[in-house]
């Protein structure tokens, strides 16, 4: 496709007017020019998609998500973490089937496309269906197989860790890299020591990425110094190897200094996840003091019993204000610094270092806002427009590895009315069997 004389962020996130940018078949930026392509090279690109009114940014990439939760969207609300965890969700998630985890996965996939997401870290069960309705939909992701290691031994004896070996073998870096394969551990209160360090060496061993949830609530934080010699989850995480790999820790709600400090220095990414954190009364994550500590921060939006929705643009805006209300200074936290952990940070986290800028050689995740709106006026600081005046509704097109995955109001990789209904029927009966 050749987007022609369409306005963007560059690779820098500074605003270009009047730009020409090129994508490939095989699903790379190959050309951003002020004019143009010359020759034949603009018929190599295919279809040219005319820029008037549009902005050409950055997809998202969303770092933490637990996607089949979509059959839980609207279940299990006004309740704490432990409570939400215990009374609802795992009662509910235990019977849940591996078709089910596909039809909400695929669903998922068309919500995030919708508004602009290309890719997403996944955390949850039934890797095989995840994997197939991610592959189907056009959409990366990095995937993680999740169970709690609540008996001490070794990591071997777990189901767990036979399938994480076969599915490292069937799916990382299938669909010409799309789809990548992480370790998991759940949280340090739902984990062992021994299980986890196991977990730790192979994680190191094979080369591959840690996804785990840190001190999401305060008790969490606070039990687990009473059970490991005051060590923080954080801590407690990197005594036994856990941040010796590439890890993203979702929440980090109550991390103290000293673990700021062990997050910069272990280039651990935090993936904040501001709607769900303040939705489930857990607070938020102290994220201006992360990034003044050199700490690498994404942006999430947690699973649909949690958040509700997969609009990141909503956890943008939470991400690049909330935190002004709460420290009184309205300087932290800038509209760059948030809309650079909702792309190209989101990317690293996934360890897709060829992702998340408009740049040649990168690869074709973008998404085309409508700004002809009348909240969009005037364009004084368009990234300003897009962090505080945006809207997911804005996003007309998702374009994932040169693949467009979402195009004003239609999905043409998804059929998304069967999947709403297969979702829907799919809840229905699972609360009756609960």
């Amino acid at each position: 496709m050749l987007f022609a004389d369409i306005n963007l962020l560059d690779e820098n996130l500074d605003y270009q007017t009047h730009r020409w940018v090129g994508t490939t078949e095989d699903g790379l930026i190959a050309y951003v020019g002020d004019h143009a392509p010359e020759g034949g090279l603009a018929a190599a690109f295919g279809e040219t998609y005319y820029g008037a009114g549009k902005l050409l940014v950055p997809a998202f990439y969303n770092a933490h998500a637990h996607a089949p939760m979509t059959l839980l969207r609207g279940y299990a609300e006004n309740l704490p973490l432990q409570a939400w965890l215990n009374d609802m969700a795992w009662p509910f998630e235990a019977k849940m089937t591996g078709e089910d985890n596909y039809w909400a996965t695929l669903l998922a996939c068309a919500e995030m496309a919708r508004y602009g997401v290309v890719s997403f870290s996944d955390m949850y069960y039934h890797t095989d269906e995840r994997v197939r309705a991610v592959v189907e939909s056009g959409l990366k992701a990095n995937i993680c197989e999740s169970e709690l290691y609540f008996e001490p031994k070794p990591f071997s004896e777990y189901a767990c860790a036979a399938k994480c070996e076969e599915y490292v073998k069937k799916y990382h870096g299938a669909a010409n890299g799309r789809i990548l394969i992480d370790y998991n551990i759940h949280a340090e209160y739902t984990s062992n020591p021994q299980t986890c360090a196991d977990i730790a060496a192979v994680t190191k061993e094979k080369g591959l990425r840690m996804h785990l949830h840190a001190s999401e609530t305060k008790s969490e934080h606070e039990e687990c110094k009473q059970r490991h010699n005051g060590m923080t989850p954080i801590q407690y995480f990197e005594s036994i190897g856990v941040l010796d790999s590439p890890t993203t820790a979702a929440h980090c709600v109550w991390c103290e200094p000293a673990d700021w400090d062990i997050l910069a220095e272990r280039g651990v990414f935090v993936a904040a996840n501001p709607a769900s954190n303040m939705k489930l009364g857990s607070g938020y994550a102290p994220i201006p003091a992360m990034l003044e500590r050199g700490v690498n921060v994404c942006l999430g939006t947690d699973g649909m019993a949690s958040n509700n929705n997969h609009d990141m643009m909503q956890d943008l805006y939470l991400l690049a204000l909330l935190y002004k209300g709460s420290t009184n200074d309205p300087s932290v936290v800038t509209p760059k610094q948030a809309f650079s952990a909702a792309t190209r940070m989101g990317a690293l986290s996934q360890g897709r270092e060829d992702c998340g800028m408009v740049k040649e050689g990168m690869r074709a995740d973008l998404a085309v806002l409508d700004v002809s709106g009348p909240s969009w006026a005037p364009m004084t600081d368009p990234l300003v427009n897009l962090v505080y005046a945006g809207h997911g509704s804005d996003v007309c097109l998702t374009m994932s590895d040169g693949t467009v995955v979402y195009r004003d109001g239609t999905f043409p990789t998804v059929d998304v009315e069967r999947a709403k209904a297969e979702v829907a029927t799919r809840t229905k009966r699972i609360i009756a069997e609960v």
